[in-house]
């Protein structure tokens, strides 16, 4: 079996609630030094065989179908071990 993470996150140009409100609490939090925080998703994915080109063109379909909107998001798949 290989295990492959999608990683999802808004554009550059798409704004980021999300992201704001948590670079907005890390200082009342006492952190500093946080300049930038964009907020994704992340799904791992467990498939059958090896990670082969074809195996990764199908979850590449996957996260364009399901697992991201194009419009606003953009996606990176990698294998982990």
């Amino acid at each position: 079996m290989a295990r492959v993470v999608v990683d999802v996150m808004p554009k550059p140009e798409i704004l980021d609630p999300q992201g704001k409100a948590v670079q907005g609490a890390l200082p009342r939090l006492g952190f500093s030094g946080v300049v930038d925080v964009r907020q994704g998703k992340r799904f791992e994915l467990e498939v059958e065989g090896e990670a082969t080109e074809e195996v990764l063109a199908e979850v590449h379909q996957m996260a364009e179908l399901l697992l991201s909107n194009p419009v606003i998001e953009d996606y990176a798949v990698r294998v982990v071990s």
